[in-house]
């Protein structure tokens, strides 16, 4: 009887594991929502105002269909000078979706462009910095090494937050992680425009960075 029982459970064992042939494969593909940002992914506003009208559609090609674009402006803080992301998501009549991010600088400067080629004074390097919205930068590199060591170039944001101070929150970089800087503070001249911070990030030397406009 034993052996039999035994037997019984190999059986039982063989045909659990057979292999189905007549079972069919079937792999599929899911579409969703194109989100165009028709005013880009910058914005700017002052501390305590309103987050101005963000322009933005949705179209799933595959469907042929519109879908609504809605923002979750959960962390955006208008109370305290920084940069904020909203994220835009749509979803499509099936509930597949996709998420786009802006980015908002939260500050009451006015009237001020710092933009342009700058030089680390400390090495000489250049870079540049571009104005994406009012008081809202982007820094073609944050450690000033210069776009040729392209090693150690790290791009990055930062918001200016008075005439004499700017703000770079915590952001992330594939290469280095996440970073940030302190201590930032805004020259404006006639003759000479300078900035400077103290980059926070454990691949570089936690030292003050200097940089002048050159034009």
């Amino acid at each position: 009887k034993k052996i039999f029982a035994i037997s019984v459970v190999a059986a039982l064992a063989v045909a659990s594991c057979k292999k189905h042939e007549n079972t069919v494969s079937e792999l599929r593909n899911y579409s969703t929502p194109t989100i165009i940002l028709q005013d880009g992914q910058y914005y700017s506003m002052p501390v305590g105002g309103i987050l101005p009208a963000i322009k933005a559609t949705a179209y799933d090609s595959f469907y042929h269909e519109d879908a609504t674009v809605v923002f979750d402006q959960s962390k955006l803080d208008v109370t305290v000078p920084g940069i904020y992301s909203v994220y835009a998501t749509a979803k499509n009549k099936y509930g597949m979706g996709n998420t786009d991010t802006l980015f908002v600088a939260v500050t009451d400067i006015t009237n001020v462009d710092i933009s342009g080629r700058y030089v680390q004074v400390a090495t000489s390097d250049t870079m540049t910095l571009t104005r994406l919205a009012n008081g809202f930068y982007h820094t073609s590199d944050a450690v000033g090494v210069g776009l040729s060591d392209t090693a150690n170039v790290l791009p990055a944001m930062f918001v200016q937050t008075s005439p004499t101070s700017l703000v770079m929150p915590t952001q992330y970089s594939k290469k280095f992680g996440s970073f940030s800087a302190t201590n930032g503070v805004v020259n404006l001249s006639s003759t000479d425009t300078t900035y400077s911070y103290n980059l926070q990030n454990a691949s570089f030397p936690a030292t003050t960075r200097t940089f002048r406009r050159l034009n």
